[in-house]
């Protein structure tokens, strides 16, 4: 926390100033220079003065005096009056500019710097950011400043014309009336010496009324517009200038500065021009000096400046102020005053007054200071972060970079990461989706005749899952129960068998009835493929779109179109990649239209599966239960599975008591004996009589086993098309397609890319203006540590 010294001097709410001799003029500094004033209070105004230096006050309420007051009221005498120095008066034009005046007592010989702060355009339209330019070389004669200020102010009246021509040009200087008759744009004076004061204090435009004929009426309130803006801070010492020329209620000032300060404790009055008051009128100004009418914390003051004539005479400061305290002393009323009012009268007491209060108020809000410039700064950084970076000096090499790390990025989403909301985790539920569609359409056939099917729906409650057309594996474990509608009974497949014979021997039936069935089931196959290309191609697009926008934010390319220029071409090699993919499908699915598989062993085992249960199933329905009832699962009883609702389609699993698993298990002992060892129970099906359906079931269980086969491979197959032709084949060819798309690999490269690099303006004018803000912020914070506080 900052430790701000206490001051050695006591000061009352109310200024007490010192008393003054009558006649005498003070040798010492000027203002708050006096050497009277403790080592303490000079300590901490040299250190507001730096940081008024650094420019901070731009961001930070830092405490100042702003000398507010109607036209020609007198305020730019009564700055002379503080300070030393001489303002132009000629031309009018210092009370229709703000002028800013930061003092600081050196060792060094006296000089002055002007500078201009443009803060709005010939147009008096606000800039996006104040521009500062110096004006002229540094000024080491005080002659030479009065003339220097009156060119600066055309300068600023001027803002459509260059600096420079004010500087160098006598004939625009004497022929400008100023494109503007007001304007917030100020001059800046930073003064040194071993006899100035260290004060800051900024003269304000003087506050009118009305306008003259070709005025502009807007005029008015852009004056005042601009009081307030340097009132309202809580850190403002308001310096309200009245001139008892006239009446006080004709002038307007005061009631702005109450706008500003309604409690009036930042407020001092000030009564100028008291000689001019008409004769038995006194009498009312002296209440303001007794604090008795419109009473202020800090009271009223009264000066008396240099008039017109003896301003041309180029009279002295010190005259000037040896004239005010003779007026004073011998001047009625004012030189019959007691003596507390009398500390209400002459420059050097007001002077005194301000000193005080501005001593006060930097002591009050240093450590404020110091906690508002920590905050800042960690604001300005935080918002300099959010910025997107700079753009490089080599653009070339940055779009390589920003196409290499796009690439990276997708590579590694292709790869397949972690996260739930990845690439590959929003197409896996389509790769599901699309294996149960297909494994939908498996042929249900019946190994009875539909003329029974009525009474043998219950036929099917026991059912080893692994040989059953009726029940589809689920992949949490669950089975599905098959579409009765599809089902295919034993007679029509028999019947379908018998039409075929051509020139085949007795009891021999054609492939091309097998063929048949296979080519019902694989022809039902393109439209889930599409499907799952369609979802698949349209989850890819929406995800490299968002990819695009996450890796290049419009709002750091809006004029490039970078963005959407590389969304152009990852949709053109997209659009490729489909039609090839789409290619590939259609040649996948045209393999599966003649059977064929190599797999032999797994199509075997399938087909004696369901020959064995298509056995066991047309027996079962034959009435002959004998034999095959004893072959169901073995095992013990268990409750049924929970099983989920999906489609309309009903989902159950039963299993019975196995009663007479003793007997199964003597017969399969007794065929190990007799040299068939490895039998299981449903293989003793086989030792069933022949059938006259047995064609028929030769050709179910032959469908049937060759559905598993073709199911499987292409439940994997297209699924891997899409993978291989369309994602992975966008990683393939991005990079070289950008490069292209983007003509970086041309002899233009360095200008296209410097192009697509392009920083909005309003980025790069905020981070200049960040960046100068975290600089003053900084500064000021130097000073704060230098001193120790």
């Amino acid at each position: 926390m900052l430790q701000v010294p206490t001051s050695d001097d006591t000061t009352p709410e109310v200024c007490s100033p010192v008393s003054e001799s009558r006649g005498t003029l003070t040798s010492g500094g000027v203002g708050l220079s006096d050497p009277t004033l403790s080592r303490t209070r000079r300590r901490l105004l040299d250190l507001i003065n730096r940081l008024h230096s650094t420019g901070v006050q731009k961001d930070i309420d830092l405490p100042v005096i702003a000398v507010i007051g109607s036209q020609s009221v007198g305020k730019s005498s009564l700055i002379e009056s503080i300070s030393g120095i001489t303002l132009p008066r000629s031309s009018g034009t210092c009370t229709r500019c703000p002028t800013e005046c930061k003092l600081s007592t050196s060792t060094e010989p006296w000089q002055c710097k002007i500078s201009l702060r443009f803060e709005t355009d010939e147009h008096g339209q606000p800039l996006g950011q104040a521009r500062n330019v110096p004006f002229g070389e540094t000024i080491h004669d005080k002659a030479d400043v009065e003339e220097r200020i009156r060119r600066g102010q055309l300068a600023v009246l001027n803002p459509g014309v260059s600096p420079r021509n004010f500087l160098e040009d006598d004939d625009i200087v004497e022929n400008s009336a100023g494109q503007l008759a007001f304007t917030t744009n100020s001059i800046c004076l930073q003064i040194s010496g071993p006899d100035v004061a260290d004060l800051s204090f900024v003269d304000l435009p003087g506050l009118i009324a009305s306008v003259s004929q070709g005025g502009d009426i807007r005029d008015i309130e852009l004056v005042k517009e601009l009081v307030h803006k340097y009132i309202k801070k809580p850190s403002c010492i308001i310096l309200l200038t009245v001139t008892c020329e006239v009446d006080f209620e004709t002038q307007g000032a005061y009631q702005l500065a109450m706008e500003a300060d309604p409690e009036r404790k930042r407020i001092i009055g000030v009564l100028t021009k008291p000689d001019r008051i008409p004769a038995d009128e006194e009498d009312n100004w002296l209440r303001y000096i007794r604090n008795e009418r419109e009473p202020l914390d800090n009271g009223w003051f009264c000066v008396k400046l240099p008039n017109s004539k003896a301003l041309s005479a180029g009279i002295s400061w010190e005259q000037a102020r040896a004239d005010e305290d003779q007026f004073f002393s011998y001047t009625s009323p004012w030189s019959s005053l007691d003596s507390s009012e009398q500390k209400h009268l002459r420059t050097r007491n007001l002077t005194e007054c301000l000193s005080h209060l501005l001593s006060e108020l930097i002591q009050k809000r240093l450590p404020e200071i110091q906690d508002e410039l920590q905050n800042m700064l960690r604001k300005t950084e935080v918002a300099l972060r959010e910025l997107p970076p700079p753009p490089s000096a080599d653009p070339v090499a940055e779009v390589l970079n920003m196409i290499a790390d796009f690439m990276r990025r997708l590579s590694l989403e292709i790869k397949g990461t972690s996260d739930e909301n990845g690439l590959l985790q929003q197409v896996r539920p389509e790769h599901v989706a699309f294996k149960w569609e297909i494994r939908k359409t498996a042929p249900v056939f019946r190994a009875y005749e539909k003329k029974r099917s009525v009474h043998s729906s219950n036929s099917n409650s026991v059912i080893p899952p692994a040989a059953s057309p009726h029940f589809m594996a689920h992949e949490d474990g669950y089975l599905v129960r098959e579409d009765e509608a599809r089902a295919i009974y034993i007679d029509e497949v028999m019947d379908r068998a018998r039409k075929a014979v051509s020139r085949e021997l007795p009891d021999k039936y054609p492939f091309e009835v097998t063929l048949l069935f296979i080519k019902e089931f694989t022809q039902t196959w393109r439209d889930p493929a599409v499907a799952l290309f369609d979802k698949v191609h349209d989850q890819f697009v929406a995800y490299m779109k968002k990819m695009i926008e996450e890796q290049f934010p419009v709002s750091r390319y809006p004029h490039s179109g970078l963005p959407q220029r590389i969304m152009v071409i990852v949709a053109d090699i997209l659009k490729q990649l489909a039609d090839r993919t789409k290619e590939r499908i259609e040649w996948l699915l045209e393999l599966e239209e003649d059977p064929f598989t190599l797999n032999a062993h797994y199509y075997q085992d399938y087909k004696d599966k369901f020959l064995a249960y298509y056995k066991k199933s047309r027996h079962e329905n034959s009435g002959n239960k004998s034999f095959l009832s004893n072959l169901g699962p073995r095992g013990k009883p268990s409750s049924p599975s929970p099983t989920p609702q999906k489609k309309g389609i009903r989902y159950s699993v039963e299993v019975v008591e196995d009663d007479n698993t003793g007997d199964v298990d003597e017969v399969l002992a007794i065929l190990a004996r007799l040299g068939r060892p490895g039998l299981k129970a449903e293989d003793l099906a086989r030792l069933l009589p022949s059938d006259s359906y047995a064609p028929a079931i030769e050709i179910m269980a032959e469908t049937r086993a060759y559905f598993q086969v073709a199911y499987k491979r292409v439940t994997d197959n297209i699924p891997l098309a899409i993978d291989r032709e369309l994602i992975r084949g966008l990683e393939k060819e991005l990079q070289q397609g950008l490069y292209k798309g983007l003509g970086i690999s041309g002899p233009d490269s360095a200008r296209i890319c410097r192009e697509l690099t392009q920083e909005p303006a309003n980025n790069a004018a905020r981070r200049e203006e960040l960046n100068k803000k975290r600089e003053r912020l900084e500064s000021a914070k130097a000073e704060l540590l230098r001193v120790g506080m």
